[in-house]
């Protein structure tokens, strides 16, 4: 199971009231392959549960997108969602990791999530 490295600090604002980009990127890269997490959920591990756009923002300007797997952040839903490189990169990197994708949404998304 996964669990979220204890040395990771997980504030989840800056002194300004942004979120904190690096906490985002620490969390996610904690991430195992073949799992996904949601942004919902990633919001609620960084103390605001309403903050999941914002996650996305953070997510879509990540400087390290196969260090920082960002590719395994997805919709609540179980849609994939996007991409900084896109949609069918996302899919694909997701495939190979073994998480079965339909219509662009993750079969059996329970399994696979976090």
């Amino acid at each position: 199971m996964w669990s979220m490295s204890s040395n990771r600090n997980i504030h989840n604002k800056t002194g300004t009231g942004h979120i904190n980009r690096q906490a985002v990127y620490d969390l996610i890269s904690d991430i195992p392959p073949g799992k996904v997490i949601t942004y919902g959920q990633l919001a609620t591990l960084l103390g605001n549960s309403r903050a999941a756009r914002g996650i996305g923002k953070v997510l879509n300007q990540n400087p390290r997108p196969i260090i920082v797997p960002c590719h395994r952040v997805v919709c609540s839903d179980g849609h994939v969602g996007g991409y900084m490189y896109g949609k069918n990169q996302k899919i694909s990197l997701l495939l190979k990791e073994g998480i079965p994708i339909d219509d662009d949404r993750i079969k059996d998304f329970e399994k696979y999530k976090i």
